[in-house]
């Protein structure tokens, strides 16, 4: 009986470029866009049919229009095969989107305003990195280096100011999600979308939030972007609904009505864990394994102190319970910390370990020598200025270690000479 293999993780595998159905599904949301319409779709599919050599294809999606939008799309596709219409009774760009993306049977689902404000030349950039399995989401950037965008202070402004809050309220990573050229795996979308509750301007800022949460590899494009000066959009209102967003959002990740960790193991975006020979670990996961050392440490000290000091006095008892514990701080910290295991560079690594032990001993001896010197002290005041010099030795102690004797430049040296 042959074991049967392991599925793969949404996003990771290569798109087929030869099946029957169409690999790419490039939505263009609508409403009231009867004038614009026809010319966007003509040149649309114009540079699909020169650069694109797998099927595709274009979906318009009208919005509830009350003007003649809906019969220039159906007449459109008529003309063109690889254009489709689908009409929603109700307003909203992110509803239109995620209804459309949803029963799309493409492997890429892409987006773009009707105004092509984007230069086409990117969208191949775009798509690239989704179809090979590299990435799961695909955006233009406007902030990115390498842009060239033409538009007003006013709006270069608010979009600037819109992306520092999200970087500030929901520490995103991604430079633009406002940019209306944007792309998606379908496999990866079909677990992100259910979540996302925005209906309209907003749906794109809780998708890459979401997807960024979940681990999600977000590729960035650089693109040509011309602001469109007749554009529909109330900057108002949208700025409005959109704080309202970012506030709900926020919220939400408080509470944890987002599934994050659930997301990321149906994904298989879990955190790459630090059990790689030689590969550090992040500097908040060193902070907490540290601090979880060092308090072990201080108890430890606390207690031969404590244990020697009625047998052989103050100072020789902080010397030797320093000294005990410094020699299994290092040994801990060198592998639960910063991930070095091994024998290679032990003996120098525990060599400086008691060095920097020897500046913590100088704070600890130094204080005690200081307050035998002012006063008489009793046990407890003693144990207090010991704890306090002990915490001043500790953080020195921390940047010591991870600036220097456990520097990754240095372990990459030690590597190569062993």
């Amino acid at each position: 009986m042959t074991a049967t293999a392991p599925a793969s993780r949404p996003g990771t595998v290569p798109v087929d470029l030869a099946g029957p159905q169409p690999v790419l599904d490039v939505v263009i949301p609508v409403y009231n866009e009867e004038t614009d319409l026809e010319p966007c779709i003509r040149r649309l599919h114009a540079h699909l049919a020169e650069h694109v050599s797998y099927p595709y294809r274009i979906t318009v999606a009208d919005n509830a229009s009350t003007d003649a939008t809906l019969q220039v799309a159906e007449r459109l596709a008529r003309e063109f095969p690889e254009v489709v219409v689908r009409h929603l009774d109700e307003k909203g760009r992110g509803r239109a989107l995620n209804a459309v993306w949803q029963a799309s049977d493409a492997a890429v689902l892409a987006y773009m305003d009707v105004d092509l404000s984007t230069d086409l030349a990117a969208l191949g950039p775009l798509v690239a990195p989704l179809l090979s399995g590299h990435s799961d989401l695909a955006i233009g950037s406007r902030l990115a280096r390498g842009a060239r965008v033409v538009r007003g202070p006013k709006r270069e402004f608010i979009s600037r100011c819109y992306n520092l809050i999200l970087r500030s309220t929901l520490a995103a990573k991604f430079s633009d999600a406002q940019c209306g050229f944007k792309a998606i795996r379908a496999d990866v979308a079909r677990e992100l979308l259910p979540h996302v509750e925005d209906t309209g301007w907003f749906f794109d800022t809780e998708l890459l939030v979401l997807a960024q949460r979940a681990g999600l590899r977000i590729h960035e494009v650089p693109v040509d972007w011309v602001d469109d000066p007749d554009s529909s959009v109330n900057i108002v209102k949208t700025a409005t609904a959109d704080l309202k967003g970012i506030a709900r959002v926020t919220k939400a990740t408080f509470t944890g009505e987002i599934p994050v960790s659930r997301l990321r193991e149906q994904l298989g975006r879990q955190p790459i864990g630090v059990d790689a020979p030689g590969v550090p670990p992040r500097l908040v996961t060193q902070l907490v394994r540290f601090a979880a050392i060092g308090v072990s440490s201080t108890l430890a000290y606390l207690v031969l102190f404590l244990l020697l000091r009625t047998v052989v006095g103050a100072q020789p008892a902080n010397f030797a319970a320093l000294l005990v514990t410094a020699i299994g701080n290092t040994a801990l910290n060198r592998r639960l910390t910063f991930g070095i295991r091994g024998r290679a560079g032990a003996g120098r690594h525990q060599f400086e370990g008691l060095l920097v032990f020897g500046l913590g001993l100088a704070l600890t001896s130094g204080a005690l020598a200081l307050l035998h010197g002012s006063t008489t002290p009793g046990l407890v005041l003693e144990l207090t200025v010991l704890v306090l010099a002990n915490l001043a030795a500790t953080v020195l102690r921390f940047l010591l270690l991870r600036g220097w004797v456990f520097n990754p430049r240095r372990q990459a040296t030690t590597q190569k000479e062993y």
